[in-house]
């Protein structure tokens, strides 16, 4: 199977965005505002002559006059900046389904306005505004043929807060360091509710998406996540950096350790680039409560639509998988065999075998697996390691996908045993060769009909929906880092209470969540209702479970069955009651049915009264902790009685009503 089509947005299409100018209006142009009137964004020259915005919600201001502007080689827009005309407010809607997502079907609805800058040298550069009821999304356009070379310098692009605005963001590691010189991979903890301003604790800055509070008084309160999406492969990945005034963070680019290599040791390049084009990914900032915040989609409203590809071997689902407990030693073919065995009883779709397991099973092994699984209506799931020198990672197969004609007999050799997807890990940062490699991977394991799940990796970004056969993608310090130690186990609820409401917000998590039995060497802190309220939490393609089957058999049959039922997609999200870092209740739908999930991160214990009319005249069941932490008790319940419930420190719950 080949695909068609560009990911590459083309020539004509930026001109397109040119021509909208024409003709514009000599009257005060309008106020660019959200379809509900709600939002609203003012874009203006300064009196210094340089390129600025702000943004209001409710008549209230959210982002303060903040800078817009970049830097090419021999192309300032920076200063001296004019505004020489502004398009009329255009409608724009969209619609589109989703594989991956808190949603499945998706109608975006925003209005545009584009405006055309002129620089001292009469440079051109568009500037593109959207703004739907839940926030607001700019990118820049370059098509000026008098700039024979576009190639990025510098972007000036800040977001301005009020002082007492507080924030919840994970740090950037430091390029090169970390296990095997594996940094950066979004794999930090968060600092939470600290105070805009707050220096970054490993010096790089904050990672996206980037979450704000703005207002002190609940009544009062505005909500903002920060981050970017539509990453095409000509643009590096930014992350923000504390600004030069309290409160003003501006994009930051990659650190220069943050290229592709390749097997000759050829270095691949660290930023932004284009000749007859360059336009730069959508800057996001999603706004308004923390209900519209956390129901957005704005993550994946503005990235690229979806390639022409095949569907039918898209199928998002949940799988065992031996490593998140058991570790290298465990990669064998007895021992896989019985995790397909485990996937089956589980009623799973997909079994993972990790690193190694072409030195450990081998190729003609792991085809009697594929196999055997196939008698069970199992997926067969296998790791690779991306790297080529830039880290020093001995896990295998390593080096083998480095290179297209790599990737296209690696890929038709695992199509040709019947392996439904890869597991890629250890990339090596956000520049913008990194961009294209990740890119290039998903064009050609979609070629050969391979579900993707990056690990060690950046942040989506919303190719989930521009490649729908990418499932998940990790990006995050997820469960592995609990059994590693416990300075990493004990903080694990509120680092979770936090990743809902910022990492996994708009893009899948891999976070491998659930377990129930003990972790080897360490003290588990979540009670066992905690870890399986992640399930319906954690949003993830491919749910990589981590609890293994010794495990599993510890707990009543009516978890058991929950998780054989639990959906594979979602249709619909309903956020109920939460604060990041504290708790989180979360409602999804799939078909007629509602779940519900819960989870308590303090120190004390939480009581929720929850409406549940919302699902419709339902009945169902809450399964939640028992007596003791290892314990769960399930109770009979119906939408027409809210109902209360009381958690522990570090407990949650489950709600399906149908």
């Amino acid at each position: 199977m080949k695909i068609t089509g560009k990911i590459l947005v083309n020539v004509a299409l930026a001109l397109m965005l040119i021509a909208g100018l024409i003709g514009c209006s000599k009257k005060t142009p309008e106020v660019l505002t959200s379809p509900d009137k709600q939002i609203s964004v003012n874009v203006f020259v300064t009196e210094q002559n340089t390129l600025a915005y702000s943004i209001d919600r409710a008549g209230k201001p959210v982002i303060l006059e903040s800078a817009l502007g970049l830097q090419l080689a021999g192309a300032d827009f920076t200063q001296g900046i004019k505004i020489d005309a502004q398009s009329p407010i255009a409608q724009v809607t969209d619609s589109y389904q989703m594989q991956v997502g808190k949603k499945s079907h998706i109608t975006y609805k925003a209005n545009e306005q584009t405006f055309s800058i002129t620089n001292a040298q009469q440079q051109k550069l568009t500037l593109i505004f959207r703004v739907s009821d839940d926030g607001v999304a700019f990118r820049y356009s370059i098509t000026d043929s008098t700039i024979s070379e576009k190639q990025f310098s510098k972007e000036i692009t800040a977001f301005n807060f009020a002082a007492s605005t507080k924030a919840w963001l994970q740090p950037m590691s430091v390029a090169q360091t970390g296990w095997s010189n594996t940094n950066p991979s979004y794999e930090e903890h968060y600092q939470i509710e600290v105070p805009v301003g707050t220096a970054a604790t490993l010096g790089q800055g904050w990672v996206f998406p980037a979450l704000f509070k703005v207002g002190e008084k609940q009544t009062n309160e505005q909500w903002v996540v920060i981050s970017e999406t539509a990453m095409d492969g000509s643009w590096h990945g930014s992350h923000l950096q504390s600004g030069t005034a309290a409160g003003q963070y501006t994009l930051a680019k990659p650190q220069n350790a943050e290229i592709f290599i390749s097997s000759t040791g050829e270095k691949g390049a660290l930023l932004a680039y284009g000749r007859d084009v360059l336009i730069s990914p959508w800057r996001i900032i999603a706004l308004g409560s923390l209900a519209q915040v956390m129901e957005s989609t704005l993550g994946t409203d503005l990235a690229t639509p979806a390639i022409p590809t095949e569907k039918d071997f898209i199928k998002p689902g949940h799988s065992a998988w031996s490593w998140a407990i058991l570790k290298d030693d465990f990669t064998t073919f007895d021992v896989q065999k019985k995790f397909i065995d485990y996937a089956a009883d589980m009623h799973w779709d997909y079994t993972l075998i990790d690193a190694d397991w072409d030195k450990k099973i081998g190729y003609e092994k792991l085809q009697e697996l594929v196999d055997y699984a196939a008698q069970k209506n199992i997926g067969i799931l296998v790791w690779y390691n991306s790297s080529g020198n830039w880290n020093t990672s001995p896990y295998s197969p390593k080096s083998q996908l480095l290179t297209r004609e790599q990737r296209e007999a690696e890929f038709s050799r695992l199509h040709s045993i019947g392996v439904k997807g890869v597991k890629i890990d250890f990339f090596g940062g956000d520049g913008q060769s990194f961009m294209a490699y990740y890119i290039d991977i998903l064009k050609d394991a979609a070629a050969h009909n391979l579900l993707v799940n990056f690990h060690g990796a950046t942040l989506p970004r919303g190719w989930q929906r521009t490649f729908p056969n990418l499932m998940t993608m990790e990006s995050i310090k997820g469960f592995e880092f609990t059994t590693f130690t416990q300075a990493d186990q004990d903080p694990v609820a509120q680092h979770v209470a936090t990743a809902l409401f910022a990492r996994n917000i708009f893009d899948p998590m891999d976070f491998t969540p659930m377990v129930f039995g003990d972790i080897p060497n360490i003290k588990r802190v979540t009670e066992n209702s905690f870890e399986l309220a992640e399930s319906v939490l954690m949003i993830s393609g491919i749910q990589h479970f981590a609890e293994i089957p010794e495990g599993m058999a510890t707990v009543p049959g009516y978890v058991k069955e929950f998780l054989r039922e639990l959906p594979r997609k979602w249709g619909d999200i309903k956020f109920i009651d939460g604060y990041p870092g504290k708790f989180a209740v979360i409602a999804r739908k799939a078909g007629d049915a509602w779940y519900i999930a819960g989870i308590n991160a303090e120190k004390e214990n939480k009581t929720l009264s929850i409406d549940l009319s919302f699902t419709g005249d339902k009945t169902g069941y809450v399964i939640t902790s028992g007596e003791t932490e290892r314990s769960f008790v399930q109770q009979e319940i119906n939408s027409k009685t809210p109902h209360t419930i009381t958690l522990r420190p570090n407990a949650g719950f489950v709600m399906v009503l149908k």
